[in-house]
């Protein structure tokens, strides 16, 4: 099979045992208290039902499976040694994984910021770059005898924005000129860490989050409109990571909101001097935008040129995420015509009302049929020339999900958290199908 196939989770989300074997809170364990009302305390309790959790994955016929290891689990306040303890938790989940011959694809920043990093200024100071390089460094050195695939920042852009300018995820700060400096300095940790760990046997990835940022007609308004919301999400993620560059219009509509982003000397080199293996795609949905608001105005109250965002008249998920597997396909050739990285989907999935029945199965034809339309929008995009080599379904298990709690499912396999018992869904019997009928 030289397509990989697999399953991916977050720690956060699936492990538990938030304050055992030295484990310290994150900003996800502060933010889950504080805001959401529920915790990621037990979750899945998969720190203690690991070896079954990965028969699990092995039974779904999949050959890889994405998780991430927990910061203060390895590195409890994001300082000093690792912790021996944190670390043979992932030391027995990748060699259970090898023995059953499944591949780790290991992600080594999936949110959960040490909180007493961001009691020294988060990921807006630039210091935390260099923790995260010296985290990093710790995995790899337990792991990298046997883990080939690495993953560095997952979604930078929901890092900063929904974190530190829209309050809406943790740390939940409102302040765009953090969220400006924090995006640089995510990809300036990418980039230390990218440096530091790449060899001729590793392959490195970094996960952006990526829709497809489409004009709501062909008026030059609306063209301009798209344009800048790609450059607000896409591009000034991708352009340094490809071209040592922020782009030029991004850092003049930047400029003009008063914001700078921290750029010294030789950053950008060391965001781009090692090129990405692969980019990883994380694709939810795709977004129209017009340039002009309801009342027809072309400028907002500051002057700024209007940037509307419009859903897609297509079916939505259970969040209210507008289904458009066709524009997955044009996304996915956009990005390999345009910056030509190899490319691997790191996740696709939908939320939609999980209703088990008495044995605890789910007949869930609508995320079947969301997995169907999106594997086939792959299949399309790789007739067509786009270089995609894996695909990742999320999640594997319902789970904490993050600002929504416990009440949106993504898994194929259910869960019922009073119990902690795992029922595959009707989605994950077709994924297994979906797998062998593979060429």
């Amino acid at each position: 099979m030289d397509f990989t196939w697999g399953v991916a989770t977050s720690a956060y989300q699936i492990e538990g045992a938030a304050a055992e074997d030295g484990r310290t809170p994150s900003i996800w364990d502060t933010f889950a208290r504080r805001v959401v009302g529920e915790t990621g305390d037990v979750a899945c309790d998969h720190y203690h039902r690991m070896p079954s959790d990965v028969r699990l994955i092995k039974s779904l016929g999949v050959n890889a499976y994405r998780f991430s290891t927990s910061w203060t689990r390895v590195q409890p306040g994001g300082r000093g040694p690792a912790n021996p303890k944190g670390l043979a938790f992932y030391d027995r989940l990748v060699d259970e994984l090898l023995a059953d011959g499944i591949e780790p694809w290991l992600t080594l920043y999936h949110w959960d910021l040490p909180q007493e990093l961001e009691d020294a200024g988060g990921w807006p100071n630039r210091d935390t770059a260099y923790r995260f390089a010296d985290y990093s460094q710790l995995v790899v050195s337990a792991l990298g005898d046997r883990v080939r695939n690495w993953g560095t920042v997952n979604e930078p852009w929901c890092v900063a924005y929904l974190g530190y300018e829209y309050g809406v995820f943790a740390p939940g700060r409102k302040d765009t000129g953090a969220a400006v400096a924090a995006t640089h300095h995510l990809l300036l940790g990418h980039g230390l860490v990218a440096n530091a760990i790449k060899t001729p046997d590793n392959t490195v990835c970094i996960p952006l989050n990526i829709g497809t940022a489409t004009p709501a007609s062909d008026d030059p308004l609306d063209m301009a409109a798209a344009w800048r919301a790609d450059g607000n999400v896409a591009r000034i993620f991708l352009d340094p990571l490809r071209h040592g560059r922020y782009p030029a219009d991004v850092v003049e509509d930047l400029a003009a909101r008063g914001h700078q982003l921290p750029v010294r000397d030789s950053d950008l080199e060391i965001i781009s001097r090692t090129p990405i293996d692969l980019l990883g795609v994380n694709f939810y949905f795709g977004q129209d935008f017009a340039g002009r608001d309801l009342d027809g105005n072309t400028v907002d109250a500051d002057g700024r040129p209007v940037v509307r965002e419009i859903k897609p008249d297509a079916p939505q998920t259970d969040l209210g995420w507008p289904i458009t597997p066709d524009r997955f396909t044009t996304l996915l050739l956009r990005l390999h015509r345009d910056y030509g990285f190899p490319l691997v989907v790191t996740e696709n999935g939908a939320v939609f009302p999980d209703r088990p029945d008495a044995g605890g199965f789910v007949d869930d034809v609508d995320r079947t049929a969301y997995l169907a339309a999106h594997v086939d929008a792959v299949a399309a995009a790789r007739a067509q020339g786009a270089d995609v080599r894996g695909y990742f379904a999320w999640s594997l298990m319902d789970n904490f999900e993050w600002a929504e709690g416990y009440a949106k499912r993504f898994g194929l396999v259910h869960v019922d958290y009073e119990t902690q018992r795992r029922t595959p869904k009707r989605s994950a019997l077709w994924f297994s199908n979906r797998i062998l009928s593979a060429p």
